[in-house]
């Protein structure tokens, strides 16, 4: 009613007096929330009891269930589909053991892993999924956070409980008959191999396809995403497209996967789904750089993770935390938390740790140590993008080595794939807030070196919804070509920060920026200039403790910034 009377403007005395009131009462609010807000980042520390985060682990039967006893031979020529399948619905119905994969070259089409089962493959075992594409069937399922059809994946599980894949051996998803590839990716001699070998290329040649059905897919609008009405026939035509994942587990609980090598997937390598109680340990995963799509492991809606002692080189993310996309995601509400990551490596990948761009159900509470990026593209990668939603928060990182990243050492990216890419400052006009917007905040990040980057750190919010909340101490970042890039954002706090790029025009540079604060500060002595301050909405930007300590002349101020927005301590 209060809107309705406002709106027309035929108020009675006693409402204009509630509207004002009312008014009063909602700039309180939101001012105690401000100032609720503001004490929170300032008291983000790190957890002291990771209690919550502890995955339970599978514990199984001695009894063991030997392929060969089903009649699997490891000639590289038969079946095994069948036989690997028999021995473990066997062991499963028997109450569960091992299923043993002794050492050998076994042959085999997709197969599906059964509570209590644990599929043990000894040193020397390769379990090879074949390369014929006729033997995946294609089946609903998620994919990239929407309801999709995939063909199956090679090794699947759904509401399964204590289930793992352990021991020393390797698991081949026979990804490169799946894969298109890109003539850019290849050196030449390799790219005459690949076009040699059969397949079909893009009409302009710079793709290889390794079918009809494949070329079709990337030309058809939304392939895979299922809609209403559909049935699975529809999807024939363009199967060869749909690319599995080579491991995918969906609600399932007490999940181990530990010593294996998992390689050469199709799309995706590892992607839990809505599970429960899932341990990474001492694993190696492997894709050609090429691999498009071919991520590390994603662990989209899951709670308690985790991820441990285990090398990653692909051709995709690394690492990645995801919670379904957009309005499916929301509507599924099921956040990735409770997620430790320790004691990794990884290489050549798009990004070493990644949360997003699909985090449409939210990601909280997630705790990433000791880990190591080479090569990579990018290495700590925050990604999303409008009509995501979301919140991703209380994520905490301690002790990260970095060197020769392509991109960015540090990215929080809130435009990811936008055209406009949010630049220039200013040209990008906020939007209205709605259950779509995504919301990055609440972030410690500690005791990280990288040496080698194009970016030390690049931070970059949304108009109507900053990146927020975020605290960096004692981070060393040397040989980068720029330094600190950061645009709409909020509640930052930099303490014991080492900026020396290449590029000195200016050291940090800042844009439509509240509420920043630098706490020792180190750079160049020659540095050109250290500060480039542009938007009239920036202030509350503090230096403490400079090294050295700046001249007037080192500052500037663009678009709107002025002087009064900028204070440095004993100037």
């Amino acid at each position: 009613m209060l809107y309705n009377t406002a709106r027309y403007g035929f108020q009675p005395v006693f409402l204009k007096r509630k509207a004002k009131l009312f008014r009063l009462w909602l700039i309180g609010l939101f001012v105690f929330i401000g100032c609720i807000t503001r004490a929170s980042a300032q008291e983000l520390s790190w957890p002291k009891d990771l209690s919550a985060y502890q995955p339970a682990v599978p514990r199984f039967r001695a009894d063991t269930f030997d392929i060969r006893r089903y009649g699997a031979k490891a000639d590289g020529r038969t079946l095994n589909t069948q036989a690997i399948q028999s021995a473990i619905d066997a062991c499963s119905v028997a109450g569960g053991g091992v299923v043993l994969i002794p050492d050998g070259f076994w042959l085999t089409g997709p197969i599906v892993l059964k509570s209590g089962v644990d599929l043990h493959l000894q040193s020397g075992a390769l379990l090879q999924f074949t390369r014929d594409r006729d033997q995946y069937p294609l089946v609903k399922t998620s994919y990239e956070g929407l309801v999709a059809v995939r063909c199956q994946s090679p090794i699947s599980a759904e509401n399964a409980e204590n289930i793992a894949i352990t021991g020393a051996g390797i698991v081949d998803g026979g990804g490169d008959a799946w894969r298109m590839v890109k003539k850019s990716k290849l050196p030449p001699d390799a790219w005459k191999q690949l076009v040699a070998s059969g397949g079909v290329l893009s009409a302009d040649g710079n793709t290889w396809y390794p079918s009809e059905k494949s070329l079709l897919g990337s030309q058809t609008p939304d392939a895979g995403v299922w809609k209403t009405g559909m049935q699975l026939s529809d999807f024939e035509r363009i199967r060869d497209f749909l690319r599995p994942n080579l491991l995918k587990f969906t609600s399932c609980k007490k999940i181990l996967l530990q010593g294996v090598t998992f390689r050469n997937s199709p799309a995706w390598c590892l992607h839990p789904l809505m599970c429960e109680d899932l341990t990474v340990s001492g694993i190696t995963v492997y894709n050609p750089e090429y691999a498009q799509n071919g991520d590390g492991i994603d662990v989209e809606s899951c709670t308690r993770v985790l991820i441990e002692n285990s090398q990653f080189a692909t051709g995709d993310d690394g690492i990645c935390l995801k919670s379904g996309r957009d309005e499916e995601g929301r509507k599924r509400g099921m956040p990735t938390q409770f997620v430790q990551v320790r004691n990794c490596v990884v290489y050549h990948a798009h990004g070493g740790f990644v949360i997003g761009s699909e985090m449409s159900g939210g990601v909280h509470d997630v705790v990433v140590q000791h880990c190591t990026f080479i090569g990579a593209d990018n290495g700590l990668r925050f990604k999303t993008t409008r009509g995501r939603g979301g919140v991703v928060e209380n994520i905490f990182v301690d002790g990260v080595v970095m060197e020769n990243i392509v991109h960015d050492a540090i990215l929080f990216d809130m435009y990811y794939m936008a055209t406009n890419a949010a630049e220039p400052i200013g040209e990008v006009k906020p939007m209205p807030v709605t259950e779509a917007t995504p919301v990055f905040r609440r972030f410690l990040i500690r005791n990280v070196v990288c040496r080698g980057a194009q970016r030390g750190i690049y931070i970059r919010g949304l108009p109507e919804m900053p990146v927020q909340q975020l605290k960096l101490e004692h981070i060393a970042l040397a040989d980068t070509r720029q330094g600190l890039i950061c645009s709409y954002a909020r509640q930052l706090k930099f303490e014991d920060l080492q900026l020396f790029p290449l590029q000195t025009d200016p050291v940090i540079d800042l844009a439509q920026v509240r509420d920043i604060q630098f706490d020792i500060l180190h750079y160049a002595p020659d540095a050109r200039l250290l500060l480039r301050l542009q938007g009239a909405e920036s202030g509350n930007i503090r230096f403490n403790h400079l090294f050295p300590a700046p001249s007037d002349r080192m500052i500037r101020y663009t678009g709107g910034a002025s002087r009064a927005m900028v204070e440095v301590a004993g100037k």
